[in-house]
C-alpha cells in the first residue's frame, strides 16, 4: 500500500505487480463493504415493514397520523406524546396531509437516506492527512456502523427525526463554506433540538465567531417564529416543561440517558437531585467545551464535535435513545500509545452504541447503576476524561509497535490460512479482554436460548426423542451407566455433596482461572488458548442448535434424580428451578466437559511440571464423573464435548499455525524481561 500511495519512482515489476494487487484487494474490500451497506439497509427496511402495523412508526403515528396530536386542536403537549420543540411541531404540520402509508414509506426511505449521507460527511471529515485506503474505505464503514447502532435502529422504529440534528450540524461543521450558513444549520438544528445549541461556544472559541452568531440567531428566529404561531404550546414547552422535560414518558426511565434521568435513577428528588443536575451538567458542559476546542485547534474537528455532542447528551433534561447518535461519533478518537491498545475505545464504543446493556454489564445487582447508564457514562467519559492523542503526539500516527512471535513451521504447506494472524508477544487490553469475554459470553447465552425456539421449554418433544436415541445407542454400546452412577451417589451422602459442588462451581471458575493465568504469565499462549476455546463454544451452539437433546434428568420414566435441582415435576411445561435461565436441551456436545477438557489440556501443554499436567487432567475426569452422576448428561454427552474440543484446537492450528514456542516478552511496571519457553516450559 505504501508504493501504491506514495510510489515515485522505480519500482520494478516487482513493486507494480504489489502495487496492482493491492489496488485490487482494496477494490474487493470496497466493494465488500458497500455490499454489507446494502444488505443492513434492506435488513432495517425489512424490520420495519414485518413489525405489525399497529407497533411500527408508533412516534410518528402519534404525530401525524389520523388521530395525531398535529391534527389535534389546542396544545401539541396535552398528552405529553408529541416530544419535539414546538418549532418541529410547526415543521411538522405540513406532514399530516399526506397520506398514511406514503408518509410511512417515504419516512423510512427518508431515513436511510439521511444515515447514508451522515455516514458520507462523517467519513470526509477525518482528521488529515489519511491514507487512500482509509478515504475510500471510511464511508462504507461508517455507514454500516450507523445502521447497526441502537440509535438509528430505534430512529426507524418509531419514525423519530433525532438524526436531522445530527446531520444538520455536520454539515454546517464541514460541508457549508460560508460561516454564516453554517452557523445558520446548526442554529436550525438547536430549534429542533435546544441542547445542540452548545456547539454555539465551540464555534465562538474555535475563531468561528461569524457561524457563532449566526447559530443564536437562527435558533432565536426559529424559536420566536414557534411562539408567534403557536404562543400556548412555545409557554408549555419552554416553561411548563422546561424544555421538554417529562414528555415522552417519565424522566426516570431507563431509555432517558442524561444525568437527570440518572440522578432520579439513583434516587435523588426534589431541590437536592435538581441542584446536582445543574452542578454536574454545568461541570460537564465547561470541561466537555473546553476539551472540544482543544481537540478542534488540533485539527480533530470532528471528534471535537463528538465531545460537544457527548456533553450534549449529559446536560439534557432528556435524552431519548433515538437521540444519543453523538456518541458514536466519539469512535474516531484515538486512545493509547500501544498499537494493541488502539482497539479498546473504538470497540467498546460500538459494543455500548450497539448492544443491548444487559449484554455489555453483568447481571449483578451491584451493576446495575453501570448497566442502567452505561450510555451515558460512554458519554461523560468521552466528555471528560478520555485521553485522546493529541495529533502533536509521537504516538498518534506512529504507537508503539506490536511485538510478533516468529512463526513456528508447520506440518502441512497451507497452515496457517490465515498468515496475518501471527501470535503478538505482549499482552493484549485488559479491559478489551473483559468486555469482549462479557459479550461472547452473553451472545452465547442467546444463541444457546435461540437453539430451543427462543423459549426455555421449547422443543421438548423433540429434545426426548432425541434422548431416547442416545440410551439406545448407549445400551447398544454397554455404556448406558447414568442410572447406576446416579443411584450410588444418591445413596452416598458426601459423594453427592461433592459432585453437586463440583458441577455448579468449576464450570466457570476453573477456565476463567486458566485464562487469568495465562494472560499475566504466558501472553503467547494465553491467545492460542483463547483461540481454541472460542471455536469449541461456537462448534458446541452448532451442536445445540442441530441436535437438542433432554438431559438424562429430564427424561420422564429413566428414573434419574436431579440432585442439584430436586425432583422435577413432569406435569408441567416449565419444570426445573434453571428453566427461566436456560435452555434445559442444550446437553449434546456436553460444553461442561468440553471447557474442562480445553482446561485439561491447556495446563498439560504449558505447565512446566509434571504435577501440575497431573493436576490438570484431573479436572476434566472429575468433571465428566459430576456431570453423569447429577443426571446433567449422558455419557455420549461427554463423548461430544471431547470431539468439539480437539476440532477446536484444530481450527486454531488452522487459521493460526501452530503454538508459538520462542521469546515472550511480558511487560512490566520497571521495564521489560524476556523469558525463554521452548516445548511449553519456562526455561
Amino acid at each position: 500500500m505504501a508504493n501504491a500511495e506514495h510510489g515515485g519512482g522505480a519500482g520494478g515489476a516487482f513493486g507494480t505487480g504489489a502495487a496492482g494487487t493491492a489496488q485490487a484487494r482494496l477494490k474487493v474490500a470496497r466493494v465488500a463493504l458497500w455490499l454489507i451497506v446494502a444488505v443492513l439497509a434492506v435488513r432495517q427496511v425489512a424490520a420495519v415493514l414485518s413489525t405489525p402495523k399497529a407497533d411500527r412508526l408508533t412516534d410518528l403515528e402519534t404525530w401525524v397520523g389520523s388521530d395525531g396530536v398535529l391534527h389535534v386542536k389546542g396544545s401539541l403537549y396535552d398528552s405529553t406524546q408529541f416530544t419535539g420543540t414546538p418549532f418541529g411541531g410547526l415543521v411538522l404540520k405540513p406532514l399530516t396531509r399526506a397520506a398514511e402509508q406514503a408518509l410511512g414509506w417515504g419516512w423510512t426511505f427518508g431515513t436511510l437516506l439521511l444515515v447514508v449521507a451522515l455516514g458520507v460527511v462523517a467519513a470526509r471529515a477525518l482528521p488529515t492527512p489519511v491514507t487512500r485506503r482509509t478515504s475510500l474505505l471510511a464511508a462504507p464503514v461508517a455507514i454500516s456502523l450507523l445502521m447497526l447502532s441502537l440509535p438509528v435502529r430505534n430512529t426507524l422504529h418509531l419514525g423519530q427525526t433525532s438524526i436531522i440534528p445530527v446531520l444538520l450540524v455536520l454539515l454546517g461543521c464541514f460541508v457549508a463554506r460560508e460561516e454564516r450558513a453554517a452557523g445558520a444549520l446548526i442554529g436550525l438544528a438547536a430549534a429542533l433540538q435546544p441542547t445542540v445549541l452548545l456547539f454555539a461556544p465551540l464555534l465562538w472559541f474555535t475563531g468561528r465567531r461569524r457561524a457563532a452568531v449566526s447559530a443564536g440567531v437562527t435558533f432565536a428566529a426559529c424559536t420566536a417564529l414557534a411562539w408567534v404561531a403557536m404562543a400556548d404550546d412555545s409557554y408549555t414547552y419552554w416553561v411548563h416543561h422546561l424544555g421538554g422535560t417529562g414528555l415522552g414518558g417519565a424522566a426516570d426511565d431507563l431509555a432517558n440517558q442524561s444525568l437527570h434521568g440518572a440522578l432520579l435513577r439513583l434516587g435523588f428528588e426534589g431541590p437536592l437531585e435538581i441542584g446536582l443536575f445543574l452542578v454536574l451538567g454545568a461541570g460537564v458542559a465547561v470541561l466537555g467545551l473546553r476539551r472540544a476546542v482543544r481537540y478542534a485547534q488540533d485539527g480533530q474537528l470532528l471528534l471535537a464535535v463528538a465531545i460537544t455532542g457527548c456533553a450534549a447528551v449529559a446536560v439534557s433534561p432528556t435524552t431519548w435513545q433515538h437521540q444519543l447518535l453523538w456518541v458514536l461519533l466519539a469512535v474516531v478518537g484515538r486512545v493509547g500509545k500501544r498499537a494493541s491498545d488502539r482497539y479498546m475505545w473504538p470497540v467498546a464504543v460500538i459494543i455500548v452504541m450497539t448492544l443491548p446493556a444487559k449484554m455489555v454489564i453483568p447481571n449483578v445487582g451491584a451493576l446495575y447503576p453501570v448497566r442502567d447508564n452505561v450510555v451515558l457514562l460512554a458519554a461523560v467519559a468521552a466528555a471528560t476524561v478520555v485521553p485522546f492523542l493529541s495529533r502533536a503526539s509521537e504516538h498518534y500516527r506512529s504507537p508503539v509497535r506490536t511485538d510478533y512471535a516468529p512463526p513456528v513451521p508447520a506440518r502441512f504447506r497451507r497452515v496457517p490460512l490465515m498468515p496475518f494472524l501471527r501470535r503478538v508477544l505482549t499482552r493484549p487490553n485488559l479491559l478489551l479482554e473483559l468486555m469482549l469475554i462479557r459479550v461472547t459470553y452473553a451472545a452465547y447465552q442467546k444463541v444457546r436460548l435461540a437453539a430451543s425456539g427462543g423459549t426455555t421449554t421449547g422443543g421438548r418433544s423433540t429434545a426426548e426423542a432425541h434422548g431416547h436415541q442416545i440410551h439406545d445407542i448407549e445400551k447398544f454400546l454397554h455404556i448406558d451407566i447414568e442410572h447406576w452412577v446416579n443411584h450410588t451417589v444418591v445413596e452416598i451422602g458426601w459423594m453427592r455433596n461433592f459432585f453437586d459442588f463440583y458441577y455448579e462451581s468449576f464450570h466457570f471458575f476453573v477456565p476463567l482461572a486458566v485464562l487469568g493465568v495465562l494472560y499475566w504469565r504466558r501472553p503467547v499462549d494465553y491467545r492460542w488458548a483463547r483461540a481454541s476455546l472460542g471455536f469449541t463454544t461456537l462448534l458446541g451452539l452448532v451442536g445445540f442448535w442441530l441436535y437438542p437433546l433432554a438431559p438424562p434428568r429430564l427424561m420422564p420414566g429413566l428414573g434419574i434424580v436431579d440432585t442439584v435441582n430436586g425432583v422435577q415435576d413432569f406435569s408441567k411445561p416449565d419444570y426445573g428451578t434453571l428453566t427461566a435461565l436456560t435452555n434445559q436441551y442444550a446437553a449434546m456436545p456436553s460444553l461442561h466437559f468440553g471447557w474442562s477438557l480445553w482446561c485439561g489440556l491447556v495446563i498439560a501443554i504449558v505447565a512446566p511440571k509434571w504435577w501440575m499436567k497431573a493436576l490438570g487432567l484431573l479436572h476434566p475426569f472429575f468433571t465428566v464423573s459430576a456431570i453423569v452422576a447429577t443426571g446433567n448428561h449422558w455419557v455420549l454427552d461427554a463423548v461430544g464435548g471431547a470431539a468439539v474440543v480437539l476440532a477446536g484446537f484444530g481450527l486454531s492450528y488452522l487459521f493460526m499455525g501452530p503454538r508459538a514456542r520462542a521469546v515472550v516478552r511480558v511487560a512490566e511496571s520497571g521495564g521489560e524481561r524476556s523469558e525463554a519457553v521452548q516445548d511449553g516450559a519456562l526455561k
